[in-house]
């Protein structure tokens, strides 16, 4: 795939691919899957339900390995799982025992961060997702979109070059959802990071994207890359919106 810009793409597949053994059988997940992320690029990996989109993303994080080819993230092997990615999943695995404030700051602590620079750190991406006045609550307390925001604030408060994030608004209801897209997006624009994004919802996929790529079923492999150059923040019933959902769809569509 053609490398995006001048610069060193930050994130690199090349000719991955993964199955998993078992005694009686062998089930092939992703075939020969090579492409490129650029820094700051928001990407969307878009596909039919299970068809290989978190394994992949799974790849990038170091949480599995590939049994073909080879990842690297900013020039690098990837052969473990590192702080330089950020991980965001569905359900979000907050520490029940922790604050909101406790979570958030708990990479930066974790890695030795004095209290005064990750306590302003972790403030900074509260109020940023918008949890001002609920740092001392506990997960319990709050909703799955809130719950959902303190992740995101977590994973952006240890400072990782990439975003990685596993269809992170697929359990909310529908309005929840759209007002956490729109305030994914404006964190985004205002925090820049390399975001790979996995979803299976053609609208989702078209606001957040600069650049969607379309999964085949499994074994996956890349069908084709659709460009989204629309302004943001994008309407959803704007017709060039529409058509490229529609475009997307019918692309997907026929990978069944």
């Amino acid at each position: 795939m053609e490398h995006h810009g001048e610069l060193t793409p930050i994130i690199s597949l090349r000719h991955v691919g993964k199955t998993y053994m078992s005694v009686h059988r062998s089930n092939e997940v992703v075939r020969d899957v090579s492409l490129d992320v650029a820094e700051n690029e928001f990407v969307v990996l878009f596909g039919p339900g299970q068809c290989g989109k978190t394994t992949l993303l799974n790849l990038i994080a170091g949480l599995q390995l590939p049994t073909a080819g080879e990842v690297y993230v900013d020039g690098k092997k990837v052969e473990a799982p590192g702080p330089d990615r950020g991980v965001v999943y569905q359900t979000t695995a907050l520490f029940p025992f922790c604050t909101v404030m406790g979570n958030v700051e708990f990479g930066p602590k974790s890695r030795g961060v004095d209290k005064k620079t990750r306590r302003e750190r972790a403030q900074y991406f509260i109020d940023l997702v918008g949890l001002q006045g609920f740092e001392n609550s506990y997960p319990n307390r709050l909703s799955g979109g809130m719950r959902q925001r303190v992740g995101i604030a977590r994973a952006y408060a240890n400072d990782p070059k990439v975003m990685l994030m596993d269809e992170p608004f697929g359990h909310l209801d529908a309005q929840t959802r759209y007002m956490m897209e729109a305030e994914l997006e404006k964190l985004w624009q205002k925090e820049k990071r390399t975001v790979v994004f996995v979803t299976n919802n053609s609208e989702e996929a078209v606001y957040l994207a600069d650049r969607i790529l379309i999964l085949t079923n499994t074994p996956t492999h890349v069908k084709e890359e659709v460009r989204v150059d629309l302004p943001r923040p994008r309407q959803y019933s704007d017709p060039a919106f529409l058509a490229i959902r529609r475009r997307i769809e019918e692309l997907c569509d026929d990978t069944l």
